[in-house]
């Protein structure tokens, strides 16, 4: 018995998510609603998972846009209250990255996809780029921001450019994963 995922757009075999998801979880059915019983695959709990830390890694940055004008104008002595929101959502990011990558090396693991498929080649560059970047963009930022400075302006529109640069990244990795276009 195979079941078809349509965003996939292949078939995945039941077999196969079962006997690798028991050797990795132990059980693949659990949740019973009413009268009838849900049939949850492994593969259906790990997309779910997947989806929710691509959400967690993007979206509490959509937040910290109204935070910039506010830090432009707020006085040296509250500065840290507004960067405190800066500092918990690049932690939160990076958590949400572990379980986005541990996440995805599952689905891959347990359905047709092969590591050479081109959608997941630049997912994973785009990602490796994407690491590289947060550790290099928000964090001195921030650490200058809480430092004495001159030009705060200048260092807002920093902050600002790269919040912008990496929605741009993690949305070019979100199309991938969504779209799985064919380069090659």
């Amino acid at each position: 018995m195979a079941a078809t995922d349509e965003s996939m757009g292949t078939r995945i075999s039941k077999s196969r998510i079962t006997q690798r998801t028991v050797w990795i979880l132990g059980f693949t059915r659990f949740i019973h609603i009413t009268d009838r019983m849900i049939d949850l695959s492994w593969y259906i709990i790990m997309l779910y998972i997947h989806i929710f830390s691509v959400v967690l890694s993007i979206g509490p940055y959509f937040v910290l846009f109204p935070l910039l004008a506010l830090i432009r104008r707020a006085p040296f002595e509250s500065l840290p209250d507004y960067l405190e929101p800066f500092r918990i959502t690049v932690r939160l990011t990076k958590h949400a990255g572990h379980v986005l990558v541990a996440t995805g090396i599952i689905l891959t693991w347990i359905t047709a996809w092969s590591w050479k498929t081109s959608w997941i080649v630049a997912t994973v560059l785009i990602m490796v780029a994407s690491l590289y970047f947060i550790a290099r963009a928000f964090s001195p930022l921030l650490r200058q921001l809480k430092a004495p400075h001159e030009d705060r302006n200048f260092l807002v529109n920093k902050l600002r450019k790269a919040l912008i640069l990496y929605v741009i990244i993690t949305l070019a990795m979100m199309w991938f994963m969504v779209s799985k276009p064919t380069i090659w």
